[in-house]
């Protein structure tokens, strides 16, 4: 191999994230209620294995045959149990990468031509959908508690190859944890994330609400 090789391997290269990553796409849906937009949100079914009873968006893992926005919309008709025609996808909000190996791509999009009393909801999946109007969120402020995570070394780590041995100065990362709290309903953890990171697009003007 010489230089000319690696040049054609790298000069038309898209990156990737080295890692193992699962990836999940959610929908942020907008619509409008009385006049005003609101964001819809679902509350995992109390028979869920995994987080029932929170409050999060649709949306699930990725599919290897699909792409990250036909994933946010498969799995908000299949939650919901609407039309694709009843979804449009207006743009990308900004991915959110956890420690726990997944990245989220979350999407925006409009819910239209259907309310929500009339969602016939997958009821192995969603307890119960509700509303919250955007103002709500232009407006406060999350609740927000930071974490930090630790390195947790095996046993046998070769530690006799590493500068200062088991004295090495391992760095730690840190993790807000964001809460939401609207009419007894609490918004948190990734769900309160990816609002947050909607909102803060949304005053710091990089694209305007579109009129629902």
């Amino acid at each position: 191999m010489n230089i000319n090789n690696i040049r054609d391997i790298f000069e038309n290269r898209t990156s990737r994230i080295d890692g193992k990553l699962h990836s999940f796409s959610v929908l942020i849906p907008l619509m409008y209620i009385d006049k005003e937009p609101h964001i819809l949100f679902e509350i995992r079914s109390l028979n869920m294995k995994t987080q029932p009873g929170e409050i999060c968006f649709p949306g699930g893992r990725v599919e290897c045959d699909e792409n990250t926005e036909t994933a946010a919309i498969r799995e908000t008709c299949e939650e919901l149990m609407i039309s694709p025609k009843h979804i449009e996808v207006i743009g990308k909000s900004d991915k959110v990468i956890t420690p726990f190996d997944f990245i989220i791509h979350p999407y925006v999009g409009i819910i239209k031509d259907i309310r929500p009393e009339d969602m016939d909801f997958n009821k192995d999946e969603v307890h119960k959908v509700i509303t919250v109007p955007l103002k709500y969120f232009l407006e406060t402020k999350p609740e927000q508690y930071v974490i930090s995570s630790n390195l947790i070394l095996p046993d046998d780590f070769p530690f006799h190859m590493i500068q200062n041995g088991d004295k090495y100065n391992w760095k730690t990362g840190k993790y807000p944890i964001l809460f939401y709290e609207y009419e007894g309903n609490i918004i948190w953890g990734m769900t309160a994330r990816m609002i947050r990171s909607f909102v803060k697009i949304l005053q710091s003007n990089e694209w305007e609400l579109i009129d629902l």
